[in-house]
């Protein structure tokens, strides 16, 4: 007997807001399989807001209204059962979160979870990892936001720690971070890195999905540290404008992309790991899983 049902996932994130909706398959017998169906992703960049000004602008304000009530009918077409929207570090950090968060349940509908640090690493390290990571292999797992970036460390197939930094791109774009945020984080992969011979490093975020798109990589395959190296100091020589036009990214990710990369060389350097792998994963996907798994053990009890 096979069951497909549609949930769906909304991710609110400082630099965009992304829409997922997945296939939930299952058959007797036979492991639940997650199909993504369709992503929709509207780069409002919060994070731009609420990092200088601490609180979201009304015109921003405006296209997070406009933008969920378009989600809501998005959802109805596609006869999405359940749906768990999500927001992080902007919202959460934002003088008129609250306020927004009751205006999106009045002028769409949708009920919103600001969620904390520790809470969104959680998510994302409960997607289904096993399938893309060795057992016997250790990971630090960087998964890189707006305005935050959550790390995770995987032994055997099981996290031994997790922590969020406020270290993100739209963040470091505003030269938002400061120093001693930068030497904590790099204190934290130190002392949690020691124990381990060999350490390789699992990448997440729209930024790094880039850059193995564009490494032309085949799927399960790493990117080196050399290869990230060469492709940031690239980057450099670029203008913002000539990214968009010669290298061809979007207008959002032309900026972002550089801290991003900052960040991901930052990790392999401290923890000493040569190669990255890119599972394609990331919040929306933790959110999918969590519905699933909620629901079965609701019906269980």
């Amino acid at each position: 007997m096979l069951s497909i049902k549609k949930y769906a996932a909304i991710d609110i994130g400082s630099n965009a807001v992304r829409l997922l909706i997945s296939n939930i398959i299952e058959q007797k017998g036979k492991p639940v399989q997650f199909k993504k169906n369709s992503l929709v992703r509207v780069p409002i960049r919060l994070g731009a807001d609420v990092f200088i000004k601490n609180k979201i602008s009304k015109e921003n304000t405006q296209r997070i209204l406009d933008t969920m009530l378009a989600f809501r009918l998005i959802m109805k077409s596609h006869k999405v059962l359940k749906y768990k929207a999500c927001a992080t570090s902007a919202m959460r950090e934002s003088a008129n979160g609250k306020k927004i968060v009751d205006l999106v349940l009045e002028h769409a509908g949708i009920s919103i979870d600001v969620i904390d640090g520790e809470e969104e690493a959680a998510i994302i390290a409960a997607t289904d990892l096993n399938k893309f990571i060795d057992p016997n292999k250790t990971y630090l797992y960087v998964d890189v936001g707006g305005g935050s970036t959550e790390f995770t460390i995987i032994y055997q197939g099981s996290q031994v720690a997790s922590r969020s930094f406020k270290i993100g791109t739209v963040r470091l774009l505003n030269d938002m971070v400061k120093k001693e945020t930068w030497q904590e984080l790099q204190e934290w992969i130190g002392n949690h890195v020691k124990a381990y011979d060999k350490i390789d490093v699992l990448g997440s975020g729209g930024n790094i999905n880039k850059i193995f798109k564009v490494s032309g990589k085949a799927m399960g395959k790493p990117l080196s540290f050399f290869y990230m190296t060469s492709y940031y100091n690239m980057l450099q020589t670029y203008s913002y404008e000539e990214r968009i036009t010669e290298l061809s990214l979007n207008q959002d990710r032309a900026d972002v992309i550089i801290p991003a990369m900052r960040i991901y060389l930052s990790a392999m350097k401290w923890s000493g790991a040569k190669n990255i792998y890119v599972p394609k994963i990331g919040l929306a996907d933790g959110i999918i899983k969590s519905i699933y798994y909620d629901t079965v053990s609701s019906n269980t009890q």
